[in-house]
């Protein structure tokens, strides 16, 4: 995966960095994986707006991943990778040896015609989903679960991983890629190798109306407001607004929200870096 600079023709292209998409294999996604994807812009089922700055945007399909990867024992072969406008990663169809196709998370490398399985007692290589309780410590991974059978929930963006990096008891020890230390049922799946598509936090727009493209409004700051619509609006010329704060109050640099008492907090062994 790498990423191209154009030549500033336009003012569009002036600062667009975007990726070459040279892993892509097929452009047209497997019908059977699709599902309908509705647009909101951000009204409720009354027609209110409930969220700003949402909406427009190209119509999207959504695909079918399979975040649980629970097919043991079967070997899926890697028929495409393809593009997925739901998410940062890469996609690839698989196809399993009864005949069920299904999408997954693509790792970086992964290619086409090579073989992936998930379950226990198999070989800890690229695209291979197994418990944490059999792979190897130090080892980097993805699509993580945080409950047994409930699918994966963490390091699932493009380019990001995890490190394995003890076991203690019935808990594995993860590195999150937040910075976070956790603990994780070993019980709990995980997929061997990075995200693909890991160049994406190179990229650059170029023009606001790829941002459009995304279905993503233009965003007012609050400091530009009137005091009855934000805390920080007002005053005289070109004031700072005080201290940053949502717009309903809640001070936005550094307060905790998290409430400490949350059932999880005894699983976190250090908390991510700022």
């Amino acid at each position: 995966m790498a990423v191209r600079k154009f030549k500033p023709v336009t003012a569009g292209t002036r600062h667009k960095i975007i990726g070459t998409y040279e892993e892509i294999t097929r452009t047209a996604p497997e019908k059977s994986l699709l599902s309908p994807k509705k647009s909101s812009g951000g009204r409720n089922n009354t027609g209110k707006m409930t969220v700003r700055y949402i909406g427009g945007g190209h119509k999207q399909m959504y695909r079918l991943v399979d975040f649980k990867r629970a097919k043991d024992g079967i070997a899926a072969t890697v028929k495409t990778i393809e593009y997925d406008p739901n998410r940062t990663a890469r996609i690839a169809l698989v196809v399993y040896a009864d005949g069920e196709k299904s999408y997954i998370l693509a790792p970086n490398g992964l290619q086409v015609g090579q073989t992936v399985m998930s379950g226990s007692g198999i070989a800890p290589e690229v695209g291979n989903s197994l418990p944490l309780s059999e792979i190897p410590l130090g080892t980097l991974i993805h699509n993580i679960e945080l409950y047994p059978g409930q699918g994966a929930q963490m390091a699932r963006s493009a380019g990001s991983y995890a490190q394995l990096l003890a076991r203690e008891g019935k808990f594995a020890i993860i590195k999150l890629p937040s910075g976070e230390t956790r603990m994780v049922l070993v019980t709990c799946r995980a997929t061997v190798g990075v995200v693909s598509n890991v160049d994406h936090n190179l990229e650059s727009s170029g023009k606001a109306g790829r941002k459009r493209w995304l279905g993503r409004r233009p965003h007012n700051r609050g400091v530009v407001m009137n005091p009855v619509d934000h805390p920080m609006g007002g005053g005289e010329g070109r004031a700072s607004g005080g201290h940053p704060r949502s717009r309903k109050g809640l001070l936005a640099k550094g307060k905790k929200t998290r409430n400490p008492k949350k059932t999880s907090a005894k699983f976190i062994i250090s908390k991510r870096k700022k």
